[in-house]
């Protein structure tokens, strides 16, 4: 039963902040890739060069599958698509939350309140899940070069893991030492070095779109932290409430689970 609470909680938490997600990227970020896939096809005479060199990047060998795969249509398909895969993040985010949270209650009780322990998960996600990441590999426009995708996503996971370690260290932590360890691991990606690409990533083009795609690039980067900022301050806004109403009193009275399908959401 509390399973279920949960998943229904999720759902209503990733309802809201999913959809004020959207509402943010609509405003910022979809323009910003609209602009910058409109410069995206000056390259395709390149790429073609590279699909039919025997020596090209494995990744370039094969972008001529690419073209098979099938993609929402611009327009309301694609905005509705994206609208899907915000709740989706929002609930498995959210879960993630709910998890955390009920892991502070068991460990630390709840005395800390609500909105505090909500506020320390949500910078935590925050700091975790984009800030760490993204200082080492910041977000890229449509049509920009990148290091070979399998050593950023590895990248990406140490360092998500490592700033994820180090909160835990941090907040559940009784030794002294535990702040020298955190920031160990918190230096530990930039010591190894997030993968770069050698050279110019935006060199397939030149003249104004080379120059044009540079701004879109920075404001990308911009815009990419606006919405996250959004979505953790929104998720830590959102899930708090839910937690009290209607997980929180589940770890308070585990005896009370006896009462759930009494009990409604509403």
């Amino acid at each position: 039963m509390l399973f279920r609470r949960l998943v229904w909680c999720a759902l209503l938490v990733a309802l809201a902040v999913g959809s004020l997600q959207w509402i943010v990227q609509r405003w910022q970020a979809v323009p910003i890739i609209l602009a910058a896939e409109a410069f995206e096809v000056q390259k395709a005479p390149v790429q073609a060069a590279l699909d039919d060199h025997p020596h090209a990047p494995e990744e370039a060998g094969h972008a001529h599958h690419h073209d098979v795969d099938w993609t929402p249509a611009d327009g309301i398909e694609r905005s509705a698509w994206t609208w899907v895969a915000n709740l989706l993040n929002g609930f498995a985010l959210a879960l993630l939350v709910f998890a955390a949270m009920g892991a502070w209650a068991w460990k630390r009780g709840l005395s800390a309140g609500t909105w505090q322990i909500a506020a320390a998960v949500a910078a935590t996600g925050w700091l975790s899940l984009h800030l760490w990441p993204s200082l080492g590999l910041p977000a890229e426009v449509p049509g920009m070069e990148a290091a070979d995708l399998r050593l950023r996503q590895l990248w990406w996971l140490l360092a998500a893991g490592s700033a994820l370690s180090a909160c835990a260290l941090v907040a559940f932590g009784r030794k002294p030492w535990r702040w020298a360890a955190a920031a160990a691991w918190l230096a530990l990606p930039f010591v190894i070095g997030a993968p770069q690409l050698i050279g110019d990533p935006l060199g397939a083009f030149g003249g104004e779109a080379h120059q044009r795609l540079q701004v879109l690039g920075r404001d990308f980067v911009l815009a990419t932290h606006v919405s996250a900022s959004v979505f953790w301050l929104s998720m830590g806004v959102v899930a708090a409430p839910v937690f009290k109403r209607w997980l929180a009193p589940l770890l308070d009275h585990p005896s009370s689970a006896a009462a759930l399908p009494t009990r409604s959401l509403a």
